[in-house]
């Protein structure tokens, strides 16, 4: 499985939880032990666990985009079972790879219990695939649950299917002969068992119990690795070391230890980290200004934008009472607290003459939106004369639309920027070893020739890896277009991730356009553009893509081999309910197959975004291979949530269970539609109460 990860820290911030708390289970996902319970984890949880009942350990990562909505990815190592041949695998351990999703039906009342529904192991290898309804009861400290399992969770069959009334032989579950797919032949199959328990917060805060009645016999566990089970009934305890680790022990199957951990934290509830190494915003003056505006050191208030409000200005102009400000915006990741610095920036320099602050935000020269503050409402907001709700209603955020003004200030930004950092990268799940691994150091450098043309790249220098274990080509039946992998990231201690000449411009009022050519990412060189129309506060946007793309040697230098193909999308973008932002693309992929990709995610105010995709293309279950098709989960975390300065970089982290041809997009290191996103209004106005800091 292919990796990309940054890592995340799980500090100990507050939590916002109900009492009784809701822990996870053993599998991943809010439960007892064995078992699930229909409670959910509040919207923005993120749990990463890792627990030990011999034979299986088991580790896991559980997302909350929503109330209603828990998904889980997780790796289950069964110690007693060998992954393959000792010549690739060694000693190493079988390893199964599963995605849990649990939906609530509706909350608990004061009659009704909470009911949800729910499938284990439902994209994995189906070793322990189950599926389950289940309903929790609360009275004072306890919390009470009962469900009904099939597959796994229910080998015990205590009763014959109540599902055959709907015709059919529901009775019988065959084995999953589809690792990796969506098995839904054998849905709600096999004679069920009942499971439930009972959760008890005591008095004492951070101790909580478990008690539970499993639905499994473990007379009929994968690989005919049966265990014996002396009782059906475990029991737990669950003590909060801190609030955002979580200690568990347990005695299961009447004669077997657990011992977990939890790291969790909210990305709602939680605070971000005081922003101790930003420069304090200016405070408004204490007399207006009364200096003629051609007479202000504009050079110098232009300074004063970069350090201050992170604007790399182009130029200011003046129009009747309006002052424009047209620059980047290249610190703050939220909008509002860039225009609310800028604004007491351009207070304490502007005349009376001058009644609104407009800034204008390009991106590599492309006006992308213009947000208006009126200046007196602004001043007397700040000052706690007005409530912010005044200013909310009177500052706009529209299209940059051309206009005759008396420039005050033009220049040229510096042309050449540039970073160094290190790097992590990471295959997990692999036969030739669980955990492959690449520290490295890169730098990186972008030089504008004009402000919407410009080259940039960088350099990758190895510094500590384990990849000599890295053995293991994975088989296919399509051209190698992403399974070379290994050979990529073994072949050269120093490579050239990425090297392009890139031109973007806006093409009209909503659409933009960009072209592209070079080595594009580590595996494939080429040209390729793009376009995108994208309506100035509209929910949603359609674009496309087409490239020429020829494979890059091994070694990551200037080197081509000889696969090339056409690749190329179109992609519409579109808001749906429940908060979701879904990205459907359609066309034709890098193994030459052509398909469709649905990416659905939720994205928080505080622009952490939870989401996962699904691949389906014209290649065959046998063709693609393990797995059947592509699909996989992530997470984009800004850095501003967890530094104490501010930035507009992301963290990025993306699980796919197996690394396959089929499906595979190009990774282009540009996107117009992350470029535009300051035509999202209602990401300005979520968080417009921090134009004020």
């Amino acid at each position: 499985m292919k990796l990309r990860f940054i890592i995340v820290a799980f500090l100990p911030y507050s939590l916002a939880h109900a009492e009784p708390r809701y822990t996870q289970s053993d599998f991943g996902g809010v439960g007892l032990l064995q078992t699930p319970t229909a409670r959910m984890a509040p919207a923005g949880e993120i749990s990463l666990n890792a627990n030990r009942t011999d034979p299986y350990s088991r580790y896991s990562l559980s997302l909350q985009p929503l109330d209603w909505l828990e998904g889980t990815f997780r790796y289950t190592a069964i110690s007693n079972r060998k992954y393959g041949s000792e010549a690739l695998s060694g000693s190493q351990s079988y390893k199964d790879k599963a995605v849990d999703v649990k939906v609530r039906l509706w909350q608990e009342s004061h009659w009704l219990p909470e009911v949800a529904f729910g499938f284990l192991d439902v994209g994995g290898t189906g070793l322990f695939s189950s599926e389950y309804f289940v309903a929790n009861k609360r009275y004072k400290d306890l919390d009470f649950s009962l469900g009904v399992a099939w597959g796994y969770l229910g080998n015990r069959g205590d009763f014959s299917n109540p599902m055959n009334i709907l015709g059919g032989d529901y009775n019988d579950r065959r084995d999953v002969n589809s690792p990796g797919d969506v098995n839904t032949n054998t849905y709600f199959k096999g004679s069920p068992s009942l499971f439930g328990g009972i959760s008890y917060q005591t008095p004492w805060a951070p101790l909580s119990l478990k008690l539970e009645y499993e639905g499994n016999d473990y007379k009929h566990e994968p690989q005919n690795n049966n265990q014996i089970q002396d009782s059906p009934i475990n029991i737990g305890a669950v003590y909060k070391l801190s609030d955002s680790v979580d200690l568990s022990v347990g005695w299961e199957r009447g004669n077997t230890a657990l011992f977990g951990i939890t790291l969790h934290t909210n990305f709602v509830s939680r605070k971000a980290p005081t922003k101790t190494f930003d420069p304090p915003a200016q405070p408004l003056p204490t007399q207006e200004p009364v200096t003629p505006l051609t007479e202000v050191d504009w050079a110098e208030v232009s300074k004063q934008l970069d350090k201050n409000a992170g604007y790399k200005v182009e130029r200011i102009s003046q129009r009747d009472s309006e002052l424009t400000v047209y620059g980047e915006q290249s610190k703050y990741f939220y909008s509002a607290k860039a225009v609310g610095r800028a604004s007491r920036i351009l207070d304490n320099n502007a005349n009376s003459d001058i009644q609104w602050f407009n800034l204008v935000n390009k991106r590599y020269n492309m006006p992308i939106e213009e947000t208006s503050v009126p200046r007196s409402t602004f001043r007397d907001v700040v000052n706690n004369e007005q409530d912010l709700v005044n200013l909310h209603r009177t500052t706009e955020v529209n299209r940059a639309t051309p206009r005759i003004e008396k420039t005050l200030f033009q220049q040229k930004p510096d042309p050449f920027t540039y970073g160094f950092g290190l790097g992590y990268q990471q295959n997990i799940g692999g036969p030739d070893g669980f955990l492959l691994y690449q520290v490295s150091a890169y730098a990186e450098g972008q030089y504008r020739f004009t402000p919407g043309t410009w080259a940039s790249g960088g350099i990758s220098a190895n510094l500590l890896n384990n990849y000599d274990k890295f053995k293991y080509d994975a088989p296919s039946g399509l051209p190698r277009v992403r399974t070379d992998v290994r050979k990529y990231v073994t072949t050269s201690d120093v490579t050239m991730p990425a090297l392009q000449l890139n031109q973007a411009r806006q093409l009209d009022q909503d659409l933009y356009g960009m072209v592209y050519g070079g080595y594009l990412e580590p595996m494939y060189a080429g040209v390729g553009g793009e376009l995108l129309y994208r309506p100035m506060g509209e929910r949603w946007s359609i674009g496309a893509d087409l490239n020429y793309v020829r494979q890059r040697d091994f070694e990551q230098d200037f080197g081509l081999r000889d696969y090339r193909t056409i690749t190329g999308h179109i992609t519409a973008y579109t808001k749906l309910p429940f908060d979701l932002d879904a990205a459907v693309s359609v066309g034709r992929y890098l193994a030459r197959d052509w398909g469709t990709t649905i990416d659905i995610s939720r994205e928080f105010s505080n622009g952490v975004k939870f989401g996962g995709w699904v691949t389906r293309t014209n290649v065959s279950s046998e063709e693609f291979g393990e797995g059947s098709f592509d699909k996989g989960i992530y997470i984009s975390i800004p850095f501003d949530e967890m530094m104490s300065v501010s930035t507009m970089s992301r963290a990025s982290i993306a699980w796919a269970p197996l690394t396959r041809d089929g499906g595979a997009m190009l990774h282009r290191q540009y996107s117009l539609h992350t470029m535009t996103d300051g035509r999202n209004q209602d990401a300005f106005y979520e968080n417009f109460g921090k134009i004020t800091e």
